[in-house]
């Protein structure tokens, strides 16, 4: 299938692509947003497509147009102010599912944070984006669309282990970007993982196992 990428300029954004491109089963075009930011994709043989999440939906059904999948891994960063937040983490993810059905695409993977999906569980210290990420995946969830949504704890840059642990209501972990990225190709097309969510850390276990017995 061909995956549109939004956020592709991320971290695990930019290990994805690189994941499908060399892949045989899939093809990635990467959404971004500024022309500066196609020439690294472009030279690996990756199809872009430029739009912005404060664009309109028209544009980023545009840019997904052709397309069978996408997979929404932007955000705003930690070095923006909570409007921005609003902005990509919520209306962001928003237009890009409204894009999704006006473009005629059904599967859809949403990379969340750990415990959105539970108020009790939210840190205080960046409360607003919890907000943000748990009203854009129940958003998701009352789409119509054929989603994932994956909830990965906090966020390293250590290689990748390939070892996860992946349920419903996990404590609090780490896991590297690296392992997110493939966990996130892995579920494209599982079929047990449609129409489900899932918190998701390091573990004990290999990835391909661990999605098995969701």
């Amino acid at each position: 299938m061909k995956v549109l990428i939004v956020g592709a300029n991320g971290q695990i954004g930019k290990q994805l692509v690189k994941l499908i491109n060399e892949s045989s089963n899939h093809t990635a075009r990467a959404m971004v947003r500024k022309e500066e930011q196609a020439g690294d994709f472009e030279k690996m043989g990756v199809e872009t497509a430029l739009a912005s999440l404060e664009g309109t939906v028209g544009e980023l059904a545009e840019a997904a147009k052709g397309c069978d999948a996408i997979v929404f891994t932007a955000g705003s960063g930690g070095h923006t102010g909570y409007d921005k937040t609003l902005l990509i983490d919520l209306d962001g993810a928003v237009k890009t599912m409204e894009a999704a059905q006006q473009a005629g695409i059904d599967r859809f993977v949403m990379v969340s944070a750990i415990q959105a999906n539970n108020r009790e569980k939210w840190s205080d210290a960046i409360k607003p984006y919890f907000v943000a990420k748990h009203y854009a995946d129940r958003m998701l969830e009352n789409s119509g669309l054929n989603y994932t949504i994956v909830r990965p704890g906090g966020l390293t840059n250590d290689p990748g282990t390939g070892k996860i642990k992946a349920a419903d209501n996990l404590e609090r972990g780490y896991i590297p970007r690296e392992d997110v990225a493939k966990t996130i190709y892995a579920v494209l097309d599982k079929e047990n993982t449609f129409k489900r969510s899932f918190d998701l850390v390091s573990g004990e276990e290999d990835g391909e196992t661990t999605l098995k017995n969701l």
